[in-house]
């Protein structure tokens, strides 16, 4: 229950973000979450997108610096201490999360986390064992 989340290394200048998100629209790709992390010189945009692959093509198409990497979505009860049943899973099993961000679900009383782990298959199975929901591209992409 992997899903693809695409990073884009953009360039720390006026219009590099305008240019990836009109790219993005006008091949009907719609966003479902994303996060964008700076330094002085470049950003780090993350999506997650309905069509992981054909925006990966449309990215490096266009001579974005782009990657695809594997992220885990987790149904998190959005109320005070809904995230922290995740963490501790991920804590009491040794799991590493490397980064995270989330959204909340407009159709649902939950939020979705997203979590880069550095072992995703050994920390679906915490979160299963837990009985935390992963979410599927599936679910994801019909959001």
């Amino acid at each position: 229950m992997k899903l693809k989340q695409i990073s884009v290394f953009l360039e720390n200048k006026k219009g590099r973000l305008a240019e990836v998100t009109s790219l993005i629209a006008a091949e009907k790709i719609n966003i479902r979450a994303l996060s964008l992390a700076d330094t002085t010189d470049f950003g780090v945009l993350r999506l997650i997108v309905n069509d992981p692959d054909k925006c990966f093509d449309v990215l490096k198409k266009n001579n974005f610096v782009a990657q695809q990497t594997d992220v885990i979505a987790v149904e998190v009860l959005d109320k005070p201490g809904g995230l922290q049943k995740i963490l501790d899973a991920f804590d009491d099993t040794d799991v590493n999360i490397e980064y995270m961000y989330a959204f909340v679900e407009k159709k649902s009383d939950n939020a979705i986390v997203i979590f880069r782990i550095d072992q995703p298959d050994r920390a679906i199975k915490v979160l299963e064992k837990n009985k935390i929901t992963v979410l599927s591209s599936e679910i994801i992409s019909k959001l």
